[in-house]
């Protein structure tokens, strides 16, 4: 019989690779949705995979308590993506935090509740390392919130703590994904606005300069198959993995790789690190790139490739394959 998984944010980018990968490995699938409506997108998405009729959707928000009990009956695990992401930096920290925090409580405890085996959390690498000197991290670091680390590491850092401690003292397992910048190509339309936004502005010619800022990166589609392998690995339960290249991949490889691929308006120009910080004077999304300006972090990420047997896609294919689908 198949095992069932309530993957919330089903209709996000992730959450939909999520699904379609679940689907893939003959899971039954449940997603939560703000409203009903927003389910289309995602049906439309997954429509060409085996199962996918089958797939129910669930109306469920992380800032009530409705809905949860309904979305968790019968399913073995729960694959929590739900949370908010903007670049841009927001006048009032707490839109982000909040939903992030309450949100995963939320989950986490209505989980315990329904006898959940295993939780999968979402978190991100900005988690472990945001405001922290370049050097190489491991999965026992954690950013210091009590820094000026901005307010989606502090929502991630903050959401995820919450979920370790809520955990405490229950049977239900819990496994984090702490992924690092995540791109490639979206299913359907719902693609993830931020680095979609980033690859549209850089083949298109509107990003004059190119900033002095690396990642790790990681394609979307890793992501997607490395949450299903954390839902039942033995070896998971208790761990943080970390789902990003294990050097830092400098935005200028980035668009010198889709300038190779004939974009032709990416620009070769890098941007001085003072005329980001003039910027971010007035605006948000320049103000979010300040912390990771000339940072160089690296990532300890052997237990990944090890326990969930993670084979990274080449970051080349990821970055043409989302520019491609993106100019179509």
């Amino acid at each position: 019989m198949a095992k069932r998984v309530l993957v919330t944010g089903i209709t996000g980018y992730i959450g939909q690779h999520v699904a379609a990968e679940l689907l893939r490995q003959k899971y039954e699938v449940v997603g939560t949705v703000r409203s009903l409506a927003k389910a289309e997108n995602t049906k439309a998405a997954l429509y060409s995979l085996p199962g996918a009729s089958n797939v129910k959707y669930v109306q469920a928000d992380v800032l009530s308590d409705s809905g949860w009990a309904e979305a968790m009956n019968g399913c073995d695990f729960v694959i929590h993506l739900a949370s908010p992401f903007l670049l841009a930096e927001p006048k009032d920290e707490n839109v982000m935090i909040t939903p992030a925090v309450e949100g995963t409580k939320r989950v986490i405890k209505a989980a315990i509740k329904a006898g959940i085996k295993r939780v999968v959390l979402t978190s991100s690498v900005v988690s472990m390392t945001s405001g922290r000197p370049s050097g190489t991290y491991g999965p026992d670091s954690w950013s210091d919130v009590n820094q000026n680390i901005g307010a989606y590491a502090k929502s991630k850092t903050l959401a995820e703590r919450a979920a370790w401690e809520t955990v405490k003292g229950s049977s239900m397992e819990l496994v984090a994904i702490n992924p690092g910048f995540v791109l490639g190509p979206s299913l359907g339309t719902a693609g993830d606005g931020t680095s979609e936004a980033m690859i549209a502005n850089l083949i298109g010619g509107k990003m004059p300069a190119i900033p002095d800022i690396a990642m790790g990166m990681v394609d979307v589609r890793d992501i997607a198959r490395l949450h299903v392998a954390a839902l039942e690995a033995p070896k998971a339960a208790g761990k943080r993995f970390i789902a990003a290249s294990s050097q830092p991949i400098a935005m200028a490889y980035l668009a010198e790789t889709l300038k190779k691929a004939g974009y032709k308006k990416v620009p070769s120009r890098k941007a001085p690190n003072f005329a980001i910080k003039l910027m971010a004077l007035f605006d948000r999304e320049a103000k979010g790139m300040v912390p990771n300006l000339g940072v160089k972090i690296a990532y300890d990420n052997h237990e990944t490739v090890e326990i969930l047997n993670w084979k990274p896609t080449p970051l080349e294919i990821t970055f043409t394959e989302m520019a491609a689908a993106i100019s179509k």
